[in-house]
């Protein structure tokens, strides 16, 4: 049957059936794929497409910072539970739904506006803060952008602008809701209370040995050992084989006349400038140029303050008529020269003159770089003949003899703290060098442990202290402690509660804190997120909002400390919410509006999504 099937597609009316039916399920939905999207299209949201371009430069925007907070770049796996392609596509599809609506409504941007914002953009501004073109290209070039992508996404972040802000820059909250939110924040409370102590109760019994066992049995968890393994551990990196290297004399001074030039320090300018942007502060200054008048009075006649632009080389130094000026004048002197908004003084305050090493002062930086190259050329050999002799299960203190490297020795917990005695290991690396120890069996070969810049590092396993609970006899006096704090604790609640229903039944605060050696407090006026002065924290705060006036309560703060209170004003808003609250209150509101309308643009224009697309676009440049 099958071989008939076969023979029948091969022929012309099979093959003109298969047309057919290719048609016709791509009229179901394949041609979202198919037809409508490109290899090159991710997504499209309506007309607009999302293409593989603009989705990775947003997707590695996005995974950099991510990779800032894990120490590497996600991969593609990863960045999928994390929702990073989700995200990104959100973000974009977003855009392009405006850019649909946009078009729609013939909004554009001319080109001055897109001057004007290419001078604003402060990623382009140099020493002097203006529009740099050299940096401009820089800038762009380093980001993979080209001048075109530039200007057309500046663009559409324009008209995106000009759509959003014509709708809703106005838009504030209700008057209701704002009335609400500002009753809610500004509504305060002030209380008396008394801060209740240990010494506010009676000392409780010291547990017997039945009840010193018996918590110990119920709080076990509480008490036990962490497991630990004992390891012996050796580190092969530069560093470590730099440190092993012994650097003749004769060297050391062979390279310091080599590289003496190099080692020199450059001559530095502290550099300062006014702008003399009307001609009669030209003509002021120029004449005092000329009369030899010192900058120090000029500035002090005309009433200015210069601007310090650091203390720079002249290579660091991009405005190149500056840097010319600034380096041929002597200390103290100053000069006029062009500006874009007209002319200025520079003046020079200070001048760091270039300066040679000494051979005993470059001593220690020329045997490290030296004692680094021999490593760096015999690292490998080095590692080849180590990874050998594990090979041959030689233990690691007689591999250290042999290449006169030292053996380190931890008992390590899980989380690894204890690998701070290897001084060239990083500490973002300790969790991975813990897990391996902790896979490590004993009597079995362990392999290196890769780490950056060619290095690695072995050790061997030593003992294993498994976990274990902990005996009465050990931790007695802890068992003791948390029994009479938990039994005090329990006290000061209750003492808490007794004065609340005293205070409920109509005596007074003070003659009860009275008793206690407590006495009242009356606390400043609060909100419900606390005092300024942080005296009534949010916990206390909340109790107290908890009712009116004459309202008791008793909470434990977050201090750990019993506060008992009684409301003795519970005043109405008398002052609304200051004006950059409120104004931080619409420009919420005003974001929520616009994202819930750029979301209902983007559900009204369709976005579909390439998804083998995506994922092979993922899986090249990031991997699996």
């Amino acid at each position: 049957m099958l071989d008939g099937l076969r023979d029948f597609a091969k022929s012309w009316p099979g093959k003109i059936l298969g047309a057919f039916l290719l048609v016709g399920v791509a009229g179901f939905g394949i041609n979202n794929v198919i037809v409508d999207l490109g290899s090159n299209t991710v997504a499209r949201v309506g007309n607009e497409e999302i293409n593989s371009r603009e989705f990775l430069r947003a997707y590695q925007a996005q995974a950099g910072r991510i990779a800032q907070q894990m120490g590497s770049m996600p991969t593609a796996s990863q960045a999928e539970a994390m929702g990073i392609p989700t995200a990104v596509l959100l973000g974009l599809s977003e855009g392009a739904a405006l850019d649909t609506l946009s078009e729609q409504f013939g909004l554009g941007v001319s080109e001055a506006k897109l001057a004007e914002l290419l001078r604003e953009d402060p990623s382009f501004h140099g020493t002097l803060g203006t529009f740099e073109p050299a940096l401009f290209s820089q800038v762009l070039q380093s980001a993979g952008w080209t001048e075109a992508e530039y200007f057309e996404a500046r663009s559409d972040e324009a008209r995106r602008d000009q759509l959003t802000t014509a709708l809703f820059a106005d838009t504030d909250m209700p008057e209701v809701a704002r009335k609400l939110i500002s009753d809610y924040a500004t509504a305060t409370r002030t209380i008396d209370y008394i801060v209740l102590s240990d010494t506010s109760v009676e000392t409780p019994a010291a547990p017997t040995a039945e009840e010193l066992a018996a918590y110990l049995s119920e709080h076990q968890s509480e008490f036990r050992t962490v497991e630990t393994r004992k390891v012996k551990l050796l580190d092969l990196s530069l560093p470590s084989l730099a440190a092993t290297k012994e650097i003749a004399e004769d060297a050391i001074v062979a390279e310091y006349e080599a590289t003496r030039a190099s080692l020199t320090t450059p001559e530095r300018r502290t550099v300062e400038q006014v702008s003399l942007n009307t001609s009669e502060l030209q003509a002021q200054f120029e004449a005092g140029l000329a009369a030899g008048t010192d900058f120090g009075t000029l500035i002090a006649d005309a009433g200015l303050t210069p601007s310090s632009l650091g203390t720079l080389t002249q290579a660091e130094i991009t405005d190149a008529r500056l840097a010319e000026a600034a380096f041929a004048l002597p200390e103290d002197g100053y000069a006029i020269i062009e500006g874009i908004g007209g002319q200025r003084a520079v003046h020079v305050v200070e001048i760091e003159a270039a300066r040679e090493p000494t051979l005993e002062e470059a001593r220690d930086d020329i045997v490290q770089r030296l004692a680094q190259a021999e490593a760096r050329t015999e690292i490998n050999d080095v590692l080849d003949q180590i990874e050998e002799l594990r090979a041959a299960f030689q233990p690691i203190e007689q591999i250290a003899e042999r290449f006169g490297l030292p053996v380190y020795e931890a008992d390590v917990t899980a989380g690894g703290a204890q690998l701070s005695v290897l001084p060239n290991l990083a500490a973002e690396d300790y969790s991975r060098v813990a897990q391996a120890i902790f896979a490590a069996e004993q009597d079995r070969l362990i392999p290196a442990i890769p780490l950056s810049g060619n290095a690695h590092l072995w050790f061997d396993l030593e003992e294993v202290v498994p976990a274990r609970d902990q005996t009465l006899d050990e931790v007695r006096a802890e068992v003791e402690t948390a029994i009479t704090q938990e039994r005090v604790n329990d006290a000061l609640i209750a003492k808490g509660e007794e004065i609340v229903a005293r205070l409920e039944a109509g005596e007074a605060l003070a003659d009860i804190g009275f008793e206690l050696n407590a006495f009242p407090q009356l606390s400043a006026p609060f909100t419900r997120f606390g005092s300024e002065d942080g005296l009534i924290d949010s916990t206390v705060a909340a109790a107290a909002f908890a009712g009116g006036q004459d309202h008791a309560g008793a909470v434990v703060n977050e201090s750990g400390e019993q506060v008992v209170f009684q409301v003795v004003d519970d005043a109405a808003p008398s002052t609304p919410l200051e004006s950059v609250a409120l104004e931080s209150l619409n420009a919420e509101s005003r974001a929520g509006l616009t994202s819930e309308f750029v979301a209902a643009v983007r559900d009204d224009a369709g976005l579909r999504i390439n998804q083998q697309a995506l994922n092979q676009l993922l899986v090249q440049n990031y991997g699996q």
